[in-house]
């Protein structure tokens, strides 16, 4: 699909670069337009159900001012492990703590995305799976100092926790991209060493993009939907 055969104006509704950059490289052109949206959730909600209901809240505060042409986009991501979710820090004591629960283990990342019009609303969630290997405190700390992950859902960015010269696409990422013309995509996800600055993930199964935070290739194909109507 090209980006020109929406027949929508794309809007994203977030303060992430990530998101931002994601967004762009996959050849959308957007306003951003963002509002502070309560982030707090039910306390039943467990794992996929916590993000996809806080990306419908992010979208409802679109809801009375949108033109017909206009399509919001609004998502959220979480950490789930040991049957609890690890949002944003509160300080960097706490994202210490969240690192070394992280540790040795392996936790999902559920991002939830709501795609919202003035007529329909259209939802869904994805999972990742992220491996950690074990860490010291000393590293944890250092880490929290230097990258101050204190916006990140689990306290860390994964661009950040790669080993160097590592491409995290997973097959099905780099095929989609070079499906629609964007492998540049793919290189640029190629950790460097001047990004490598905590070399903690083991190994991440399934898509990279999301737990940056925006799956793109599951997002492009309900834009394409859209572009169908």
């Amino acid at each position: 699909m090209a980006a020109s055969s929406l027949k929508h104006k794309l809007i994203l509704a977030s303060k992430s670069p990530r998101r931002n950059f994601l967004l762009r490289e996959i050849g959308f052109d957007f306003e951003l337009r963002t509002k502070d949206v309560d982030e707090s959730f039910p306390d039943h909600l467990k794992a996929e159900e916590i993000p996809l209901y806080l990306c419908r809240k992010k979208a409802d505060a679109f809801l009375h001012e949108l033109h017909s042409d206009e399509l919001v986009i609004t998502a959220d991501t979480i950490v789930w492990i040991h049957n609890h979710v690890l949002n944003k820090p509160e300080d960097e004591t706490q994202a210490v703590d969240m690192l070394m629960e992280l540790s040795g283990n392996c936790h999902e990342v559920f991002t939830g995305v709501c795609l919202r019009t003035a007529e329909e609303e259209f939802s869904f969630t994805v999972r990742s799976e992220v491996c950690f290997r074990e860490m010291t405190l000393r590293e944890a700390e250092d880490y929290v100092r230097r990258c101050q992950p204190l916006d990140k859902a689990g306290s860390y960015g994964a661009q950040e926790c790669l080993k160097a010269g590592f491409n995290p696409c997973s097959p099905e990422e780099i095929a989609f991209l070079n499906s629609i013309g964007k492998s540049a995509l793919i290189e640029k996800s190629i950790v460097t060493a001047a990004e490598s600055k905590f070399d903690c993930v083991e190994r991440i199964n399934g898509s990279y993009f999301n737990v940056m935070g925006l799956p793109v290739m599951e997002l492009f194909d309900r834009l394409e939907e859209f572009g169908r109507r």
